[in-house]
């Protein structure tokens, strides 16, 4: 094991350059340490996937146990996108104010508190109250999830390890689904009703995890345009050494950077010059992909019971079908380095739509499952492929923000969509649902291929 690595830090005039930092991280083999933060981070994406798709579980529980019409489960399911919606617009441009490891503690904090009383919610006002808070909590977990990994992981590996994360995080899904169809079968548990278990689990756990996060570092890239150099370059300084000790290894030369220092960028930046092209893309795109992605998540329950199925039976195919979401993550792993971001999420997206036209034509109890399976496996596939994009596209200084205020479009469409699906459900079937919902896609495909910009394998001061 070599100790004669040197952190190598570039100064002018005794002082950092951003530029020179965030060449530092990029040239970095990966690492234990690369795959340690990656774990950490991704299982708290765990919990915000968990509760979006907790929506459609209480939906259906409750409307049976709750005695709730259709705008009664719309409201079980659009309460926690719509404090989604407020938390992804003011925690993400707190992100960018006052760090990202400070809103990591925060919002799971608030999401842990929330969940935790929603479980004794003793009606319906109190549940969607409450719900509203834990979603607000949770609004920016997955913006924070890919900005931070996005500004410490090296190019080579960004989108891979990326989607490792979210490979740990998909397993929410048919957690709650399988948790959900075993305690509505069992009613009770020491006495307490079944659906409030799991709201107890999602509180309990995001308490943990809130715990490791405490240890995490402040991104080096966001001290650098806040000012700090000094202490960016300390974090850096220790991460070479880390990483040295770990891999055994001389670290590799830093590559010479122009020297574009990292600077506070306006909010208004993302609508002037090339940025205000990549936002309207990336606002029409936040839209599109919540009817195509999200919808089939949150609603799959709902449209089940709706085809005739029992509430048990439905949660049960809800369960296998969403097992293709980790497996659709995984799946992503080895392609997302070697595919153009674009060209993934295009594909991914058509096969989302083709499937899902599957879906909602299907009455074999078999076709449901596979063609759900296919759907949720496209669904990951095309989910990381965007996460990982949406990081490249914008600079540090507004990166945060900018992704946040897109993405709070996709949890406002999310408190729209279950009105608007279970209307259309009810009036004209599962089968027009779905068709919309492909129409949609293919407008998101046109999006992207002609406002895109490229990004794979490039860093992201280029970009």
């Amino acid at each position: 094991m070599s100790d004669t690595v040197s952190p190598t830090p570039d100064r002018r005039g005794g002082t950092p350059i951003g530029a020179r930092a965030a060449a530092r991280l990029d040239r970095l083999p990966p690492s234990r340490w690369h795959r340690r933060i990656t774990l950490v981070v991704g299982i708290g994406a765990f919990f915000d996937l968990y509760e979006i798709f907790l929506g459609g579980v209480l939906g259906a529980v409750l409307a049976e146990q709750w005695h709730l019409g259709h705008t009664g489960k719309s409201w079980v399911i659009a309460s926690g996108f719509l404090g989604m919606f407020v938390g992804a617009n003011v925690l993400s441009v707190l992100a960018d104010r006052f760090g990202r490891r400070r809103m990591f503690m925060v919002n799971l904090g608030a999401y842990s508190l929330f969940s935790l009383l929603c479980a004794f919610a003793p009606n319906l006002e109190w549940l969607l109250a409450l719900r509203f808070l834990a979603g607000l909590g949770l609004g920016a977990e997955l913006v924070l999830v890919d900005t931070y990994l996005a500004e410490f992981l090296p190019r080579a590996v960004r989108g891979r390890y990326i989607a490792y994360a979210y490979t740990f995080g998909f397993l929410g899904v048919p957690v709650a689904a399988l948790l959900g169809a075993r305690l509505v079968a069992e009613q009770q548990l020491l006495g307490i009703e079944g659906w409030r278990w799991l709201l107890v689990a999602g509180a309990l756990g995001a308490a943990f995890i809130q715990l490791m996060r405490s240890q995490l570092p402040e991104s080096p890239r966001w001290l650098t345009v806040r000012g700090r150099t000094a202490e960016a370059d300390r974090i850096v300084s220790g991460i070479e050494e880390r990483v040295a000790r770990e891999t055994g290894t001389s670290l590799p030369s830093v590559p010479e950077v122009e020297n574009v220092p990292e600077r506070k960028v306006p909010l208004g930046e993302m609508f002037r010059g090339d940025f205000r092209r990549r936002t309207v893309m990336w606002w029409i795109f936040q839209v599109l992909q919540t009817v195509g992605y999200y919808g089939f998540g949150s609603l799959a329950p709902v449209v089940l019971t709706e085809k005739g199925h029992t509430v048990t039976a439905s949660l049960l195919y809800a369960a296998l079908s969403f097992c293709g979401y980790p497996l659709g993550s995984a799946l992503s792993i080895p392609l997302i380095d070697r595919i153009e971001r674009r060209t993934l999420i295009i594909a991914s997206a058509l096969g989302m739509a083709g499937c899902g036209l599957a879906f909602g034509f299907a009455s074999a109890t078999w076709a449901i499952v596979a063609f759900g399976f296919g759907l949720t496996v496209c669904s990951n596939v095309f989910s990381n492929a965007f996460h990982v994009y949406q990081t490249e596209i914008f600079p540090t200084g507004l990166r945060s923000s900018a992704i946040g205020i897109a993405y709070s479009l996709s949890r406002l469409t999310s408190v729209v969509l279950p009105f608007v699906a279970l209307s259309v459900l009810t009036d004209l079937g599962a089968a027009a649902v779905f068709a919309g919902s492909a129409m949609l896609m293919v407008l998101l495909c046109l999006d992207v291929a002609l406002l895109g910009p490229r990004s794979t394998g490039r860093s992201l001061e280029r970009i």
